[in-house]
């Protein structure tokens, strides 16, 4: 996969604030089913800093492999911000790494509703002994391949945000 330089530029902030203060950074995503992780891994030297992510489009992935209530996924939707929280949060714990960026959501072009329309997304942030952050992003109908893209960049600009305040 050939990623954007605006992107990798990012990844490259990312990874170089993280390796500068010793951090280690997992992902869980839906939507973009393993971008996150790719970008960043598409830079050599990044697994001194990425440690795993999970590709959790299921539901039944998301309860099993990250510990997402499966109550919360009935209650709320998997693209909600409570299941967007709980990957994030569960992707932090099972893999015991400093930082936990997790992303759900209705990338289209098909799958929307009104209450969830396409371009809908919630990404969440889970850092060690910190509160975990949620941005809510409805990028519209703009299509999947761009509703994919801009939540990369989203995730990467939270987690660049993040490492910035340690």
């Amino acid at each position: 996969m050939t990623f954007a330089e605006p992107l990798l530029d990012r990844a490259h902030l990312v990874l170089d604030s993280a390796r500068a203060k010793g951090l280690r950074i997992a992902t869980a995503e839906s939507c973009t089913g393993g971008m996150i992780a790719a970008v960043l891994t598409e830079i050599a030297g990044s697994s001194d800093v990425v440690d795993r992510g999970w590709v959790t489009y299921s539901n039944a992935a998301k309860i099993a492999e990250i510990a997402v209530p499966e109550a919360m996924v009935i209650a709320h939707g998997a693209v909600s911000q409570q299941v967007a929280r709980a990957m994030a949060e569960g992707a932090l714990a099972r893999a015991g790494v400093d930082l936990a960026v997790a992303v759900t959501g209705v990338a289209g072009p098909g799958g929307g509703s009104e209450a969830k329309p396409v371009g809908l997304v919630h990404v969440a942030l889970a850092a060690r002994d910190r509160p975990t952050q949620h941005r809510e992003c409805r990028f519209g109908p703009i299509g999947r391949g761009a509703v994919r893209v801009e939540t990369v960049k989203t995730a990467l600009d939270m987690l660049h945000d993040q490492l910035a305040t340690w």
